[in-house]
């Protein structure tokens, strides 16, 4: 973490084959590999072949990899029929002794997603997929959302993470590049988490998960069928101390999921989401040389400001399908969404501002809905599917801001009903040319609307109003060169309008914040992506390589900040980028999963500092690897290794300071026992086990040079979890 020396040229560019580095993840691999060499045991290795519904969709070589359906491309279709890159993460992935701190836990493990902040949590997790998203310094941009078929993305494109249940997540798809043709704005990349389903016999299971740094985690999950209905709920209770000064956080959840099957042709899912999180600090960024000093301490002006936040949210979801007959399918979706939320930001005060508006909170409801319709059939012969739908978001933020007097609320300076409505047309075909070659093509229209009506007058009516509409196409060819491996090729389009934070206009004659819209326009985005995907070496390696060229024009890009508050505006960038993923049978009992992105992501354009042309664009890095190795064994015994090294990366759009590289490796393990009706797993972890320094978030163009908000260094946690099937 220090400031580039020389303009231009990328930090640390290939460092990661710096000996340091390799013999980091040697030491670790031979330590993983001494482990399991000394349990003498013969063992097959776990979720090779799946021994139930829920096991199918776990990430596995072949032939397991055959047998996992994705959904995220509307139509159902084997993971190896899909034109384009899509990822799969397994359920133990996800839940077996996780630390469940955050969901980049298991996202590390997908090539293309590079994820930061996962100890702030009031400014919740970064995701960016192909760059798309890595411009937000809080919140998530640029890519959708959804959990059990229900957005987690507003219809003003900002999503968050607050309310997903990692405890009973089943799996998560993650469809890596544009996807604008299938589901909207800003989807640059599309994230689908799918809760358990209740097993045939039911259960009771308790879960409780200790850690440093004053982490606690409690769980208890039911599930199981009856008669017509399945069911499955979890209720859990966090609360972390955090590393650092004002980093406490403490929230309750239940996440619950019911499906009624009317009969062999229809059913009912309904998902009832609540979330309780009465305190989440934030201890914000700080500079290089704070961190070197005290790399635990809160921001000064946070701690006078009393940042965090505060929220209480009810969501309540409808998804219907019918089988019209063996041809057609009819989806019907249907949600609401309540949010209340509070927060003091880190502004008060100051030298060259009259004063500014620190303290935000709304009342949000958030609606909508989608109808889907599918027909599968032959056309001159050949295999054809088409889809067909629309989708409906709505959302209504009632928002306040208010004088942050250090740490207390002041007198109200901004006042205005913020809404969003997004109106969405798709159609998809997939039309077999050949045995062998499939073609996919696909359309979409949106037309989106932002309005606020301005209650504040005291600065004269800002009220303003804002239209966009955009057609979204897509083609793509996926042929099966044999019976094990595909290849395929695709065009594919997204594009993006600000949220309302990134509309927001910035002081004018250093004054307070008004109301309205600045001028952002919305982002274009049009790419060229080929790959491969399929097993070898008698189905002992699975593969999926993809390579990406992509323009974006418009780009929406973080430009400044005034009074620690970002602003926005175009810009146009270009991007290409390698991914890579294997899975190798090492043997019956071991299991490696590498992961390795590059990338290199520029600006083209920048009208209002063509200085800044050719620069890389900030928070992303070149390189990314991941690689974990699992040792698992038919008496109950696992073991999990994982080392993720990545790349430095430039903090600013000058290109002047940059975040080093770091690797950072942990080990968690368990021993999951069976008596009878009860099954016991007693688990254990070591989170950053080199103890390496660095940095969790990066905050891009942060004010006054305070970019950085370090990690931890080494720490543990342990846990148990207690089940019971009700025979």
């Amino acid at each position: 973490m220090k400031p580039s020396k020389k303009r231009n040229k990328r930090p640390g560019s290939g460092s990661f084959l710096q000996s340091n580095n390799r013999l980091l993840i040697a030491a670790f691999a031979a330590t993983l590999a001494a482990v399991t060499a000394t349990t003498g045991l013969a063992a097959e290795t776990a979720d090779i072949t799946p021994s139930n519904e829920n096991d199918a969709a776990r990430q596995c070589v072949e032939p397991c990899v055959e047998e996992i359906t994705v959904r995220s491309t509307r139509i159902e279709k084997s993971l190896r029929e899909i034109p384009a890159a899509v990822s799969v993460i397994s359920e133990n992935s996800i839940q077996r002794a996780r630390q469940q701190l955050g969901l980049d836990e298991a996202l590390n493990r997908v090539p293309g997603v590079f994820s930061q902040n996962r100890y702030n949590y009031a400014q919740d997790l970064r995701i960016a997929i192909r760059g798309f998203g890595a411009r937000a310094n809080f919140g998530i941009r640029g890519i959708r959302i959804f959990a059990d078929d229900i957005p987690a993305t507003l219809a003003d494109g900002q999503s968050g993470v607050d309310d997903i249940d990692l405890g009973s997540a089943h799996r998560i798809e993650v469809v890596r590049g544009p996807s604008s043709s299938l589901y909207g704005a800003s989807s640059g990349g599309v994230i689908n988490l799918y809760s358990e389903d209740g097993p045939e016999i039911p259960f009771v299971e308790a879960r409780a998960t200790i850690g440093e740094y004053g982490h606690e985690n409690y769980q208890l999950k039911t599930g199981g069928q009856n008669g017509k209905l399945n069911y499955m709920l979890n209720a859990s209770h966090f609360s972390y101390d955090g590393y650092r000064d004002l980093s406490e956080v403490e929230s309750t959840l239940l996440n619950s999921k019911f499906r009624y099957d009317f009969d062999g042709d229809a059913d009912l899912t309904v998902i009832l989401n609540l979330v309780d999180s009465p305190k989440a600090q934030d201890s914000g960024a700080i500079t290089a040389a704070q961190v070197a000093d005290d790399p635990g301490q809160a921001q000064a002006r946070n701690l006078s400001s009393n940042a965090g936040e505060k929220l209480d949210q009810q969501k309540l979801g409808f998804v219907y399908r019918r089988a019209l007959d063996e041809r057609q399918e009819l989806v019907v979706r249907n949600y609401y969404l309540w949010r209340d939320f509070s927060t003091f930001l880190p502004i008060g005060t100051h030298i060259n501002f009259v004063a500014d508006d620190g303290v935000v909170q709304f009342e949000r409801f958030f609606y909508g809905g989608g109808l889907q319709y599918s027909f599968s059939d032959q056309l001159f012969g050949r295999p054809n599917q088409i889809v067909a739908g629309m989708d409906i978001d709505i959302q209504r933020d009632d928002r306040q801001r208010f004088l942050n007097n250090a740490g207390t609320r002041g007198v109200m300076s901004f006042d205005q009903i913020e809404k969003a409505e997004t109106y969405g047309f798709y159609l998809r075909d997939e039309f077999g040319l050949s045995d062998a070659l499939t073609l996919v093509l696909g359309l979409r229209y949106d037309s989106i609307d932002l309005s606020v009506d301005d209650k504040f007058l005291a600065n004269e009516d800002q009220s303003s109003k804002l239209t966009f509409s955009e057609f979204s196409p897509t083609i793509g060819f996926i042929w099966k060169a044999n019976d094990n491996v595909s290849l395929y090729a695709n065009y594919a389009t997204a594009f993006e309008t600000p949220t309302f934070t990134e509309l927001a206009d910035p002081p004018r004659n250093l004054d307070v914040s008004l109301g309205g819209f600045n001028a952002v326009d919305a982002q274009k985005a049009k790419g060229f992506e080929i790959g491969i995907k399929g097993s070898v070496l008698d189905d002992r390696i699975y593969l999926d390589i993809a390579a990406f060229t992509m323009q974006v024009d418009d780009e929406i890009a973080s430009v400044g900040n005034i009074g620690d508050r970002a602003f926005f505006e175009n810009a146009d960038t270009d991007r290409k980028g390698i991914e890579a993923y294997a899975v190798v049978e090492l043997g019956a009992d071991l299991l490696l999963s590498v992961a390795y992105t590059y990338s290199k992501y520029k600006f083209d354009r920048f009208s209002s500092n063509t200085d800044l042309e050719g620069n890389r664009l900030p928070g992303l890095p070149d390189n990314q690897l991941f690689a974990e190795l699992e040792y698992s064994h038919d008496s109950g015994l696992y073991v999990v290794g994982d080392v993720l090294y990545v790349d430095a990366f430039f903090a600013n759009n000058a290109n002047s300071v940059s975040n080093s590289s770091y690797t950072v490796a942990n080990i968690r393990l368990g021993y999951s026992l069976e008596f009878g009706q009860w099954k016991v797993d007693p688990f254990f972890g070591l989170n950053n086990v080199f103890d390496e320094q660095y940095n969790s978030n990066v905050r891009i163009n942060g004010f006054g040079g305070r970019l950085f908000e370090p990690a931890p260094g080494s720490n543990v946690y342990g846990g148990i979890s207690i089940r019971y099937d009700v025979r």
